[in-house]
């Protein structure tokens, strides 16, 4: 069994579990954590601390497990609070995956924020779960300025996911997000660098207006006395300056 690898800066689109799942009332966390510790392996824990995620109270159990168990629970808000509580590793992706965007408050958003301690539980909550709650924009620019890395790196992290997924939102949203990566791009721990440099490409990919815009910001960050920085504007301007990304945004705009 593999290691769940990092989730893609484009995911995938993921089927919604049914509210009216006909099994979904007969779960209980006991059940769920019991179906948890016999999906885990020791074999897949020791795969993820190859990628970086290290937890205490883990099972090793693989994302597409993951995904299979929160199809046959369905959506369940309840639930997922409950099993977010546990402080399980595996849960709490779960909880993820089964919890309601539209009952997802601010005060929940940063109470299970700083609960992030790893990249896994912090980019599968924001890629499944906070990019589609109403709060997302305020918290996300909230938790840019958080110290904690895995704090900081959620904020960045939904950024990159809003660029993706919320359609609706005006150019100038991006651009105030543009001037905040600028702000953050010295910051050289590695899971804040990585969302920083992921929410810049993530933006310059919207459209050829973002793009202009992402590459100018990229071009001052590189003028900047930081090896993080430098970093994030070569990896940036590398994507975003190519004939894949520029193809793409050109037949976009035709």
């Amino acid at each position: 069994m593999k290691a769940r690898s990092q989730f893609s800066s484009t995911p995938k689109k993921r089927s919604k579990p049914s509210s009216t799942h006909a099994s979904s009332a007969d779960w209980s966390a006991e059940r769920v954590l019991s179906e948890l510790r016999g999906l885990g392996t020791q074999r897949n824990i020791d795969g993820m601390a190859h990628f970086g995620i290290r937890a205490e109270n883990v099972y090793g159990v693989s994302k597409p497990l993951l995904d299979n168990l929160a199809k046959r629970i369905g959506r369940n808000h309840f639930l997922a609070v409950a099993l977010w509580s546990t402080g399980n590793h595996d849960a709490r992706i779960l909880a993820g995956l089964i919890a309601d965007p539209l009952q997802i408050t601010s005060a929940l958003m940063d109470s299970w924020v700083r609960d992030f301690n790893n990249w896994d539980v912090c980019d599968g909550t924001c890629c499944h779960l906070f990019v589609f709650a109403k709060p997302a924009w305020s918290r996300a620019l909230l938790w840019t300025k958080r110290t904690d890395e895995f704090q900081k790196r959620a904020g960045f992290a939904l950024v990159a996911y809003l660029a993706y997924r919320d359609k609706s939102a005006p150019d100038a949203q991006f651009e105030k997000s543009l001037k905040i990566i600028e702000r953050e791009s010295d910051d050289d721990r590695n899971f804040v660098r990585k969302a920083v440099n992921w929410a810049l490409r993530n933006i310059g990919k919207r459209n050829l207006r973002l793009n202009r815009a992402a590459i100018s910001t990229a071009l001052r960050i590189q003028k900047l006395d930081s090896r993080a920085a430098r970093w994030i504007s070569a990896d940036a301007l590398r994507e975003l300056r190519g004939d894949a990304v520029q193809s793409r945004l050109r037949r976009k705009k035709a």
